[in-house]
């Protein structure tokens, strides 16, 4: 009889290694009977330092968060996390004058209208000066007046529009390497020297630096672009996504807020050999340049990048990040799971890292094995996140496919020169046609069709080449439900939008430093400052 798995060795620490070992303890190890208990080891470097960025999330993080037993107040104090209610994208495209085109992608989804998608409404009729997602999502109402999205005392984890985080990456990894700690995962700070593998292929053991020979039954590789155990060792074979993607450098710099507002919301610049991302934090704003290193040198897209940083900027160097994108044929060989940057990479345009980190471990416990580590467990996990990446590599592709940028050889290039795989090519024939359907698309674990409606239509292009003259086909429109719709929407929206707190006093209070006249003044809508807050602060009387 196969024996279960006992121990669990996971090699690398970071977002990825930690989240991992947090989920694992929480969903796998503290849910199994006694006699079945299974060991997790986390193997740390204390030399090698971890990439540091991927500072978004997307909405599932609330529940990633609450299944690894951390509260949203400890993680926004930890992290000094905000929130992010979708990604504003600007300049990506161009309107028929050539003036910039700014569209948001929200967490909410656009509800249908007695079955009709609501884009075939929008495409018939139109509304007005809205912008589509202004009709079912708050997200750039709560932007404009910088509001979180919830009002004060809602409680943890409400319910309400769709949101996910900002947050401080390394504060992140050392929460959950703190929480991992304190319910029995253990923490080995050393490096790893060599892979042992047994005669059969399989890892037998880790030799480390300080510790020797460390056998393992299963191991999560965690060990970043490097693979040091997945591909170095095992040999599977890394799949590269660049005749899909053209980007493959990042360079990043932390900048302060100019102003006492924060923005709930990540921002991406579409520049001239890539684009920038904006990400606010509580305390700074976390800002990179994501490009080709085939359309600019380091030197040029540094001073591209400082140049649209701006005086924020003063005094700062970025600091330049190689990219590996694509993904491993197989990201479990043998008894080894590759998780995070050792797995794949995509440029971080949707913010999907963590996710992916996520899903990996989720997988993995679907898909549990025994110390046989039977053939279809593998086989049937290993397609799982072939579809999963695959998926984000897409609706990626998808921007700068249908991107109408001339200005630059990149954006040209962008659209005319890289590959789409056959899947995309397919549907945006399609889609010329009609609105995407839930038919269309083979795995929609991110993006939805109604995701892909706020893209296109945020872009604009049934306005500006496409023809989408069956895009209400089978479906009987009645103008006046519309505009009824549109009405009724607007209203609720707007009447949950006055009831959200300001962003910086919403994060204040669930951080627990909203107290006493102050809290009672922003609560009565009053403005206060950051300076009056922290001088109030500082005077217990007032508390």
């Amino acid at each position: 009889m196969t024996a279960p798995i006992r121990n669990i060795t996971i090699v690398g620490g970071g977002t990825a290694g930690w989240l991992a070992a947090a989920l694992l303890n929480s969903l796998l190890r503290e849910k199994r009977p006694q006699q079945d208990a299974i060991e997790i080891t986390l193997i740390e470097s204390p030399d090698i330092p971890t990439v540091g960025v991927g500072e978004a999330t997307v909405p599932n993080m609330p529940r990633t968060l609450a299944d690894c037993g951390i509260s949203e107040a400890q993680f926004f104090r930890c992290c000094n996390s905000s929130f992010k209610l979708g990604v504003l994208f600007d300049h990506w495209n161009v309107d028929e004058t050539g003036a910039p085109i700014r569209y948001v992608n929200p967490f909410d989804p656009p509800p249908p209208i007695d079955g009709v998608p609501l884009a075939a409404y929008y495409l018939k009729y139109g509304a007005g000066d809205l912008e589509f997602a202004q009709l079912f999502s708050p997200c750039l109402d709560l932007r404009e007046e910088m509001r979180g999205p919830r009002p004060f005392r809602a409680g943890e984890y409400p319910r309400g529009p769709g949101f996910a985080y900002h947050l401080d990456a390394g504060k992140f990894a050392a929460l959950l390497r703190e929480t991992c700690v304190a319910r029995g995962v253990h923490h080995v700070y050393d490096n790893l020297q060599e892979v042992e593998l047994s005669e059969t292929g399989d890892v037998a053991a880790l030799h480390l630096e300080k510790g020797g020979r460390h056998a393992v039954e299963l191991v999560l590789d965690c060990t970043g672009f490097r693979g040091l155990i997945i591909n170095q060792a095992l040999g599977s074979e890394f799949l590269s996504y660049s005749k899909y993607l053209a980007n493959d450098r990042a360079m990043a710099v932390q900048v302060p807020h100019l102003t006492d507002d924060i923005e709930p919301m990540t921002r991406s610049t579409a520049l001239g050999a890539g684009w920038t991302w904006r990400v606010p934090l509580y305390n700074r704003v976390g800002t990179g340049y994501v490009y080709s290193s085939a359309h600019r040198t380091d030197e040029a897209a540094r001073d591209e990048f400082m140049q649209w940083v701006g005086p924020a900027g003063e005094g700062l160097e970025p600091r330049v990040i190689p990219m590996r994108v694509g993904r491993n044929r197989q990201n479990w060989v043998r008894n080894c799971v590759a998780v995070g940057l050792s797995s794949g990479f995509i440029e971080p345009l949707e913010s999907t890292a963590i996710h992916l980190v996520d899903m990996s471990v989720r997988q993995l416990i679907t898909y549990f094995p025994d110390t046989s580590y039977p053939e279809p467990l593998r086989a049937r996990y290993n397609r799982q996140m072939e579809r999963l990446y695959d998926e984000v590599r897409d609706f990626i592709c998808l921007h700068y496919a249908l991107g109408n940028r001339t200005d630059s050889q990149y954006w040209i290039d962008a659209r005319e020169e890289l590959a789409v795989s056959d899947a995309l090519a397919e549907n945006l024939a399609l889609w010329r046609h009609t609105l995407p359907q839930a038919g269309d698309l083979d795995s929609a674990v991110l993006f939805s069709p109604q995701v892909y409606h706020a893209v296109l239509l945020g872009k604009r292009v049934y306005d500006m080449g496409f023809k989408a003259e069956n895009f209400a086909a089978g479906y009987a429109l009645d103008e006046d439900r519309w505009w009824d719709f549109v009405a009724r929407n607007r209203a609720k929206l707007a009447q949950f939008t006055n009831r959200a707190a300001n962003h910086r006093h919403l994060l204040r209070e669930i951080r627990g430093e909203l107290m006493g006249r102050e809290r009672r003044a922003v609560e009565r809508g009053e403005t206060v400052s950051v300076a009056r807050a922290e001088a109030e602060l500082a005077d217990s009387s007032l508390l």
